[in-house]
């Protein structure tokens, strides 16, 4: 007997049905349980790598809003050199509204699009293979 409790057999000898079933059933079992811990393995280091990466997004979004500010304060300081500083502020906040709500306004026909929040197709698709499964029980 081996440490793993699987009993090797001779070439001579024969193992019943039932002692082989259950040696089956034996390593069957721990096959799932190493691939499971493999799995769980795969998926931590791909969990650290992916917050990484949105840590680093979250970064570069960060960024971004401040490279965004100071082109805005850009452009409101060079209207300023032909119109009144007011006036140069006003007209980008004007144009940085109007870019607001078109882009408001496409997310939510992209939002309506995506609702109701089910997967249909393959909602048909379970109820067609379920059909087609009751039709040949039946005959």
């Amino acid at each position: 007997m081996e440490a793993s409790g699987t009993r090797r057999f001779a070439p001579d000898e024969e193992a019943s049905v039932g002692e082989l079933v259950q040696q089956l059933s034996r390593q069957t079992s721990t096959l799932i349980r190493q691939e499971m811990r493999l799995a769980q393995a795969e998926l931590a280091e791909k969990g650290r790598h992916a917050g990484k990466g949105a840590g680093m997004f979250g970064g570069a979004g960060v960024v971004a809003l401040y490279g965004g500010g100071a082109l805005v304060t850009a452009a409101v300081l060079g209207l300023a050199t032909v119109l009144e500083p007011w006036l140069g502020a006003l007209i980008v906040a004007a144009v940085l509204f109007a870019l607001a709500g078109i882009l408001a306004l496409r997310g939510k026909t992209e939002v309506d699009r995506a609702t109701p929040a089910k997967p249909e197709q393959a909602l048909e698709n379970v109820q067609r293979d379920v059909a087609t499964v009751k039709a040949r029980a039946r005959s």
